[in-house]
């Protein structure tokens, strides 16, 4: 009995414990990224223009699934904006999307994942806990296409660039070969937090195989556009923005295509709705001051550059 009483003081310690530091988001490695170049916000702006001789990629977005999640998480609903339109809280439609871009020299890369095929086929032998699957109100997800359904109908895959770790934005891993090579933000992995207590677990598993995660290495942005700018492929094709808030890491990309320059903000603002009324995120972001001056970045880059067409972490 003495035993087991010190086994359960010491779990209840421990829990304690995390309570009061948090955990990490995950144990998984991570590694100083090799791939990207530093630029300034004015180098940025340079390769928006048609003439500056960018490399221009294809683009293409995949809903991969449809889910509704509540929308004081997705939109700041005390915003006066929000307040003003009598917004109120309750489930907001949202996809789970991955966005596919393909190199004419470098290959093809998605930005984010979607979700796995266990989703669809059977979500108890997906990645994500019962818990993290409750809590998340999975049971919500109508799948669309897996990310392994995407790559086994002929697709390749030579890495992948993620907006954050959260589980809606890394839920397609376990279809991923374990080769190849994934990039986020800095700072994500070691984030603490009280939550990741219940996504840590989580998080190791679609990481599991994985090689260490390439972690951008951003640099104070001299011109202020952001808090930093990488040029992915040195030819002005796809840019990495760090736009800390949402998560520590967090990182929209600049993507140049034939049919104009697309933002995707990943996390840095969730919806169509919160982007026109310009009302940032809502509870599910981790810095919320932080987050309003990176969403309020991005809302003034493409102010003065409207040429610019914007895809929303989880809508179109």
């Amino acid at each position: 009995m003495k035993t087991k009483i010190l086994a359960v003081t010491v779990v209840v310690l421990a829990v304690l414990g995390f309570a009061a530091t948090g955990c990490s988001v995950t144990s998984h490695a991570t590694k100083a990224s090799t791939l990207g170049t530093v630029r300034s916000g004015d180098d940025l702006k340079k390769s928006l223009s048609a003439s500056d001789g960018s490399t221009f990629v294809e683009l293409e977005t995949v809903a991969s699934a449809d889910w509704a999640v509540t929308r004081a998480g997705l939109i700041n609903l005390k915003h006066p904006n929000a307040v003003a339109a009598g917004l109120t809280d309750g489930d907001e439609p949202i996809i789970i999307p991955f966005h596919v871009i393909k190199h004419p020299t470098k290959g093809t890369f998605i930005v984010d994942t979607g979700v796995e095929t266990a989703m669809r086929t059977d979500p108890s032998k997906s990645a994500l806990s019962g818990l993290v699957r409750s809590a998340m109100g999975m049971e919500k997800v109508k799948v669309k296409q897996s990310l392994g359904e995407w790559l086994a109908a002929g697709n390749t895959l030579d890495g992948i660039f993620l907006t954050h770790l959260h589980a809606d934005h890394i839920m397609g891993l376990p279809d991923v070969p374990n080769s190849t090579p994934v990039y986020s933000g800095p700072g994500e992995a070691s984030a603490t937090g009280f939550m990741n207590i219940f996504v840590h677990g989580t998080t190791d598993r679609e990481f599991e195989g994985k090689d260490a995660i390439n972690e951008w290495a951003f640099q104070k942005d001299p011109t202020g556009t952001f808090d930093g700018v990488l040029d992915l492929f040195g030819d002005g094709s796809v840019w990495a923005l760090w736009v800390p808030g949402h998560t520590p890491g967090s990182t929209a990309y600049l993507v140049n295509t034939r049919s104009g320059p697309v933002l995707l903000t990943g996390d840095a603002c969730h919806t169509r709705w919160g982007w026109e009324h310009h009302v940032e995120p809502g509870t599910f972001t981790g810095d919320g001051p932080r987050s309003v001056i990176s969403f309020e970045k991005l809302q003034q880059f493409v102010a003065a550059n409207p040429a610019i067409q914007v895809r929303f972490g989880h809508q179109l």
